[in-house]
């Protein structure tokens, strides 16, 4: 693949009609990317992760922890976390919707 293009509303359609959190839409070697929705209230049941992650606030509201901090997060908000840190979204007071980029884990 050299290219692929895509609209949010269409992923949105597409992560409803699935009925899951996460929807991957795109997987190469070096790069796998999702949409993950939150609804407002719920718990993020996330993991830590095998590889790096940056996620993206395209919607919504909460908090982010990683490790022993707390941030704020918000519509625009970035976020970047190391492959096996411990994260979660919490007390989200309006629906989220977080691009997500998982990175390919290489030696350090």
């Amino acid at each position: 693949m050299d290219w692929a293009f895509y609209e949010i509303d269409d992923l949105r359609t597409q992560q409803a009609a699935q009925g899951r959190l996460y929807l991957e839409f795109l997987r190469i070697p070096t790069l796998s990317m999702g949409l993950y929705v939150l609804k407002a209230g719920t718990a993020d049941p996330q993991t830590p992760h095998t590889r790096d992650e940056t996620y993206y606030v395209v919607k919504g509201n909460g908090m982010f922890r990683v490790a022993d901090e707390e941030r704020s997060v918000q519509t625009g908000s970035v976020l970047f976390v190391r492959a096996g840190v411990e994260h979660r979204f919490h007390s989200i007071t309006e629906d989220m919707e977080i691009l997500v980029f998982f990175e390919e884990s290489r030696p350090r």
